[in-house]
């Protein structure tokens, strides 16, 4: 039953991320990581500290839920393929969720437009557009990656702005532009629960072999090889 899965959540889109346990909607413990440690050497020690102090063993997992960004390339590669390995490991179910969804589901409910931004570099941003609908929010149209210009001259008047990329963002955004509270541009551990476990619910799982996460473009250190590439082959 959904109000007694023990879940593993794991978020590694942004600047920091966190390691959490759940069992059905109540969030247990949460270990938070830093930047510069959202490797797969460092997520395994933090899983394993959290399941420890719970008495439990990685099989007595009922699913583990993971943020599948748009975000940081290497943190999302780390975090996906940590959460896949254990899943088809132990067999439980694996609950891939939009990093910007999770976002959006953390607005005031006063709101009923909203944009919610991620940093994609380059003066780029990912954009995703969402629409309240009674307590749930809809997204319009798809995930995309816009110039930051060209978002900001199209995008409709007084909808609202959130997200990770307001960390760069924000001040160039003009001063009329109405933004959520700083305190939920990332997503929160109790947020990527409580849409994970929606899904769980629901019974809708990923496949281990098939799950990615949301880069819709390639890494930096790609984009650099296929650009020397270009160039020898002019």
């Amino acid at each position: 039953m959904a109000e007694q899965a023990r879940l593993l959540i794991l978020e590694t889109s942004g600047r920091g991320g966190f390691v959490a346990v759940a069992e059905g909607p109540t969030l247990l413990e949460v270990w938070r990581l830093e930047e510069a440690r959202r490797h797969a050497r460092d997520l395994a020690p933090a899983t394993v500290a959290l399941l420890t102090g719970q008495g439990w063993k990685a099989r007595d997992l009922n699913g583990v839920v993971v943020s599948l960004g748009p975000g940081s390339y290497t943190g999302l590669r780390v975090g996906v393929m940590s959460a896949k390995t254990l899943a088809y490991a132990v067999g439980c179910a694996l609950i891939g969720v939009e990093t910007l969804a999770v976002v959006a589901a953390q607005a005031p409910k006063k709101i009923n437009r909203l944009d919610v931004l991620a940093d994609a570099q380059q003066e780029k941003v990912y954009v995703r557009s969402f629409a309240r609908d009674g307590d749930d929010w809809h997204p319009i149209g798809a995930l995309r990656i816009r110039p930051f210009a060209e978002w900001l001259a199209l995008r409709t008047a007084g909808t609202w702005v959130s997200g990770p990329g307001l960390h760069r963002w924000a001040p160039r955004l003009p001063a009329e532009t109405p933004v959520v509270d700083a305190s939920l541009w990332d997503p929160l551990a109790e947020t990527l629960l409580q849409v994970g476990l929606a899904r769980y619910a629901a019974g809708e799982r990923d496949d281990p072999f098939a799950l990615e996460p949301l880069y819709l473009r390639p890494s930096s250190a790609e984009e650099q090889q296929r650009a020397r590439q270009g160039k020898v082959n002019q």
